[in-house]
């Protein structure tokens, strides 16, 4: 049986590398694992049985690449329900994906942003539901990085919260993402991040980039989180409360120690939003007394 918690939790996006250690052994500070579906739901052997070790034991979400929720081709019905059965089989109730799509007549292999419009509104409100219907689960639709908005009839902004409302879903918020997008749009990444709908958060990724120049940022999730982005999560916490976080390295992995310290970092942020709130709380008591 999966081990829940009810208090905000931490958790580290799973990769092949880390099965055999993991299965001898889970840091007691990682509460959940995080992967792609794709990326799992095919595996035998050694790895399959390793895989399915852990969801025995452990708390999983899936985060997809390959839905391409605002393609203009059908929605891949027969690619949904292998996700489902896949969802069923390790008891996995949370899937998220990006907010862009990544196929026309064929996979491009890539996450394109969908043009800012209210038709794109209109149809990816449409097709997550029918992908709910099909998952028997909540689609939960992350914030995406971007390098060029074709199109573009609204801002980033405006997009993300008609589509929160269209579709009625919650929201993935990824920290780095916004700013990523802020250095290269030249936009205010507190004022982006105060104006996300706090009801509508599932929880938060965040990760690291590459710095390609001073006002080009490349969202890589393959470095150490930087201090700018450390920042922001502290004040997603202190705007939005203390939400699950899951630390994304996807490549150039550094040793298990070494990604401990990042999610030991989220833990005492977490710790710090909670004392904050607490004292505050205090506070307003002997006011209102």
């Amino acid at each position: 049986m999966n081990k829940q918690k009810d208090a905000a939790q931490v958790g580290l996006g799973l990769r092949r590398e880390m099965l055999s250690e993991f299965c001898a052994q889970v840091p007691d500070a990682i509460d959940f694992f995080e992967v792609a579906p794709e990326n799992w739901m095919t595996l035998g052997g050694k790895f399959g049985r390793q895989f399915r070790e852990l969801t025995e034991q452990h708390t999983f979400y899936c985060h997809g690449l390959s839905l391409s929720i605002g393609g203009p081709e059908p929605l891949d019905v027969t690619f949904i329900k292998n996700i489902k059965t896949f969802m069923d089989l390790h008891q996995i109730q949370i899937y998220s994906e990006h907010l862009s799509y990544c196929s026309g007549q064929g996979h491009l292999y890539d996450l394109m942003p969908i043009p800012f419009t209210d038709a794109a509104v209109k149809h990816v409100a449409a097709r997550v539901k029918q992908v709910e219907d099909i998952l028997e689960r909540p689609l939960i639709l992350e914030n995406v990085s971007f390098y060029a908005a074709p199109g573009a009839q609204m801002s980033e902004l405006e997009f993300v919260n008609a589509v929160l409302q269209e579709a009625d879903c919650k929201l993935l918020l990824d920290v780095n993402n916004i700013y990523v997008n802020s250095v290269n749009h030249q936009y205010d990444a507190e004022a982006f991040l105060k104006a996300m709908p706090t009801e509508r958060i599932a929880y938060l990724h965040i990760a690291g980039h590459y710095k390609q120049a001073e006002d080009l940022l490349i969202d890589t999730h393959g470095a150490a989180i930087n201090d700018p982005v450390w920042r922001l999560l502290q004040r997603c916490y202190a705007l939005h409360g203390i939400k699950s976080t899951l630390l994304e390295r996807d490549f150039n992995l550094p040793t298990t120690a070494e990604l401990m310290l990042e999610i030991d970092q989220i833990r005492n942020y977490h710790t710090a939003a909670l004392s904050y709130n607490a004292q505050n709380s205090r506070h307003a008591v002997k006011r209102i007394a």
